[in-house]
């Protein structure tokens, strides 16, 4: 069972989602306020607040979502362009919803980080 945020809502299915991948252990589906063309939530199926929560033994479930990032990016052509993956932690990160999740951005140039002006 997943805690109460808006994704376990959805991973419950009491909330609509446009779910583009899903298995036992997570569900991938289109984020509803999107940052680039291409914007895909994958959340694992087992509560976890933060990235600071994350355990020894559910290292896995990060490396899950990656993989599961990768494939779909390979499936939906998405690969051989580029595409970022983030994943944020706390508010001053931009953690909005408290259950980890990795967010794959794609569809179109999306800039570089870390360039000081």
């Amino acid at each position: 069972m997943t805690d109460d945020t808006i994704f376990g809502k959805i991973i419950r299915r009491e909330l609509p989602a446009d779910i583009v991948y899903e298995d036992d252990r997570l569900i991938a589906f289109r984020d509803i306020a999107p940052q680039a063309p291409v914007h895909v939530l994958f959340v694992p199926k087992t509560p976890i607040a933060t990235l600071n929560d994350l355990t020894d033994g559910q290292a896995a479930v990060v490396g899950g979502l990656v993989h599961a990032a990768a494939e779909y990016a390979k499936r939906e052509g998405l690969a051989e362009d580029g595409y970022r993956v983030v994943m944020n932690c706390n508010e001053h990160a931009g953690q909005t919803v408290f259950q980890i999740h990795l967010h794959l951005l794609a569809g179109a140039p999306l800039g570089r980080f870390g360039t000081q002006k």
